[in-house]
């Protein structure tokens, strides 16, 4: 760089590190700037020194987490990791808007994290900033549209294991999932929507269980649980077990049995999705597939820092909390039991 804007070495180093006693001009130091903005060149804000060992440091760059109330379980999982490990975590929130994501990816290059984790809500594809200079990068509940390590929860797993606790409780008949019509196209859906329902209809399927009905709702809360299982009922098509893709919705259907007079789960037995804190607060509380943001989150630093990290998918097995929600259906008229 010295070179092509025709000063010393010396009168380079001056600018870029804004060193206090420099007498280069202001015209100088404007040809030094533009040219080190055509190199690309970052300085070291914390390593001027020039030394090579490890700052310590790691940056979460966050799309709305920091204020989610299921999210912030990945930051807990995250800085408990780190400090685990001897880090800190320099944590900056973007709102998934692109701008703010390249800046704060910028800032962070510019302190010289030792790695860098995105983490969204929802798993959806991130376009990310070109970080340069080799520093690694992890995807915690999205993915990236190039090659990156990224940590996932097992969506099909948790589908197939939620509804197999179903089927051993002897539910094969008038099974009702509330969420998602497998028959319909909806451009709301989400890859790890998908997997939810693959593993739900992978288990239903390898036991020859036909749903009673498949209901399309969107967006996933108690409004539309509500909404959907009183239209079934009022059409007659009433459930022996529901299936909700998620807690939100899960919270309607019980209100709109309820309201009819059908109990939970004696009557009609209910499994869902995510572990939801109010799941624990319901009569009888909710039987669901956790999602499980903290393990992800602790995950998603582990990988960062391991010497050889490569581009990978990482799933993490979503517990299920079996609770009050499901009743076994009596032998006597159970369709079949489950092979063994």
């Amino acid at each position: 760089m010295a070179q092509q804007v025709g000063l010393s070495k010396a009168a380079v180093s001056q600018v870029l590190n804004d060193h206090p006693a420099s007498r280069v001009s202001a015209d100088a130091a404007a040809r030094i700037r533009a040219a080190a903005g055509e190199l690309g060149y970052r300085p070291n804000l914390t390593a001027r020194s020039l030394t090579t060992r490890r700052s310590g440091v790691i940056g979460l760059v966050s799309e709305a987490i920091t204020t989610d109330r299921f999210g912030s379980g990945m930051i807990r999982g995250a800085l408990a990791e780190a400090k685990r490990q001897g880090h800190v975590l320099f944590i900056t929130e973007t709102e998934d808007q692109q701008d703010a994501m390249a800046a704060a990816f910028g800032v962070l290059i510019d302190h010289q994290v030792d790695g860098l984790v995105y983490a969204s809500i929802r798993p959806h594809p991130v376009d990310l900033p070109d970080v340069g200079g080799g520093i690694p990068t992890v995807m915690l509940n999205a993915v990236a549209t190039r090659p990156t390590a990224t940590v996932l929860a097992d969506e099909r797993a948790g589908g197939e294991e939620i509804v197999r606790l179903l089927l051993d409780a002897g539910h094969t008949d008038d099974v009702v999932v509330i969420g998602r019509d497998r028959a319909s196209t909806v451009e709301w859906s989400t890859a790890a929507i998908e997997r939810r329902l693959d593993g739900i209809t992978t288990a239903l399927e390898a036991h020859g269980v036909v749903p009673l009905a498949e209901v399309d709702c969107h967006p996933w809360d108690p409004d539309h649980g509500y909404a959907a299982m009183r239209e079934l009922l009022a059409a007659g098509r009433r459930p022996a077990a529901v299936i909700a893709l998620n807690d939100r919705l899960a919270f309607g259907v019980y209100r709109a049995l309820a309201e009819v007079g059908l109990s939970v789960p004696d009557q009609v037995s209910i499994v869902s999705f995510d572990d939801d804190d109010i799941a624990l607060y319901l009569e009888p509380t909710l039987t669901t597939a956790a999602l499980p943001y903290e393990a992800m989150g602790a995950m998603a630093v582990r990988l960062l820092l391991q010497p050889n990290l490569v581009p990978a998918e990482h799933l993490v097995p979503m517990p299920v909390r079996v609770r009050g929600s499901v009743a076994a259906v009596p032998q006597a008229i159970r369709t079949f039991d489950r092979p063994r």
